[in-house]
């Protein structure tokens, strides 16, 4: 029996194969039910820079007839996916935000994740919007325009991955591939109250490589931990393309319902009272922290010691801008986002006495971070301090903010030590706006990560109302 298209759309992936499997639905119906969620919401958050619905039809019915003769292909067949509009996929321009690339040419390749989905079956919906080049931490760009909460369209989606985060909360596709430099999966999963995975650098191969360097992580957004799980199981793995590549994420489903019962978890509130945090948020991410406590969790307040790192990032992230723009002539640079042009302008200025200080602050950090987690499985703090704002602004009206890193000290000092990070959904504030908890834990702990924001959602912590958009 078919099940209504409004269900099918709310479905995480192992919901949808197990559908498959049963024969209750076909890849085609879901795939139906997605594109018109598309339809609907595109005109609300304008989350899409393309959307091929012929050709996601066409592979969704190639995979009903794998299912009909019983033989999927690999562990996402049918199962409808989006991607952020900075990973290749053959077929299509990948424009990046900027009316600097053109769209012209062969398109002809596939990021390595890009082609892990596309080998294990899934079901490609279209690509999603970030800002220009992934640069900040809302989603709006010169090409595509701005991208709104699907909690609240005149409030921003988070970046720079909004475009997938707003996807997947509206039920366009349950999972997507995002990418992220200093917050850029976690930052618009907590806005938009879904689940995303920053895993360890390296586990999910990158190519082309980031002009931002080894702070660029490729990670999975998705409704729920155990569909990130499965989704890291699919896109890690070695590429010969990405020099860095870790190999496979071992063990990471096999783990996942193990508990947190025992685990020894710090709960940093507020870095040692250096990030003034909303009380709505503080409240929320307390909560997360007693459900924690309540599943056997042995929780300590404690601040690992990190000074706000937020120069040197500047120092790698701004260098990353200008390295990014070097090769434009002045009618190009026109073109940009004012904001890019800026910080790249700056970015060239540093000297490489500069940009190696910073390296050794960076370095430093992760020592730091290393002999903590000597002492602590896991680090829970808030994912961030606020809640969604006005959509197309860089940083909260009267906030005093320069630059979107005054409002994301939780997450980009884990790109500099690059450490497993993920989000979860643990409630709404006043206005409704989802607030997300972040989960830390050593380098190459992927699988305590999952396995903790899994217990998460098992215990009915994560619940959180569906956005009125959907």
């Amino acid at each position: 029996m078919t099940a209504p298209l409004t269900d099918l759309t709310a479905l995480t992936a192992h919901q949808l194969l197990v559908g498959y499997e049963r024969g209750d639905f076909s890849p085609v119906e879901a795939t139906r039910a997605a594109l018109e969620r598309i339809e609907m919401a595109q005109p609300l958050v304008n989350a899409f820079v393309r959307v091929d619905a012929d050709a996601a039809l066409a592979q969704a019915r190639a995979s009903a007839g794998r299912w009909h003769r019983g033989e999927p292909q690999g562990l996402l067949d049918g199962v409808p996916v989006t991607v952020k509009d900075l990973l290749l996929q053959r077929g299509g321009p990948t424009l990046r935000g900027s009316r600097t690339v053109h769209a012209e040419g062969s398109w002809d390749e596939d990021a390595p994740s890009v082609g892990r989905l596309r080998a294990h079956g899934a079901v490609f919906l279209g690509k999603t919007t970030t800002p220009e080049f992934g640069w900040k931490g809302v989603t709006d760009s010169p090409r595509h325009g701005v991208t709104g909460n699907p909690y609240d369209p005149a409030r921003t989606a988070g970046g720079s991955s909004g475009g997938s985060a707003a996807a997947v909360a509206l039920g366009a596709g349950p999972l997507s591939l995002g990418t992220d430099g200093g917050g850029s999966v976690r930052i618009p999963a907590s806005f938009c109250g879904i689940f995303a995975l920053k895993p360890t650098y390296g586990r999910v191969p990158l190519y082309p490589s980031s002009p931002f360097g080894t702070l660029s992580h490729v990670g999975p957004m998705t409704r729920d931990a155990a569909d990130a799980a499965l989704l890291l199981d699919v896109i890690s793995g070695e590429d010969w393309r990405d020099w860095s590549h870790l190999g496979p994420a071992d063990g990471v489903r096999g783990t996942l319902t193990d508990g947190v019962k025992g685990l020894r978890i710090a709960y940093s509130p507020s870095f040692g009272g250096q990030v003034a945090v909303r009380p709505a948020v503080a409240s929320a991410v307390r909560r997360a922290v007693g459900a924690l406590a309540g599943l056997g969790a042995y929780i300590e307040e404690s601040d690992p010691d990190i000074a706000d790192p937020v120069e040197a990032f500047h120092t790698l992230w701004f260098s990353g801008a200008a390295r990014l723009l070097q090769p434009l002539g002045a009618r190009q640079r026109e073109e940009l986002d004012p904001g890019l042009r800026e910080i790249a302008g700056r970015g060239a200025r540093y000297s490489a006495l500069e940009y190696l200080a910073a390296v050794d602050v960076r370095m430093a950090l992760g020592r730091r971070m290393g002999r903590f987690h000597t002492s602590y499985d896991l680090l829970v703090t808030p994912t961030l301090p606020i809640t969604a704002f006005e959509a197309g602004a860089e940083v909260p009206a009267g906030s005093g903010h320069r630059r979107w890193t005054g409002w994301t000290p939780f997450t980009y000092p884990f790109n500099m030590t690059q450490q497993p990070a993920a989000t979860v959904p643990c409630g709404v504030d006043e206005d409704g706006l989802p607030i997300g908890v972040q989960l830390i834990g050593a380098r190459h702990a992927d699988a305590l990560v999952l396995r903790a924001a899994h217990a998460l959602y098992e215990s009915g912590a994560t619940t959180i109302p569906t956005p009125p958009v959907g």
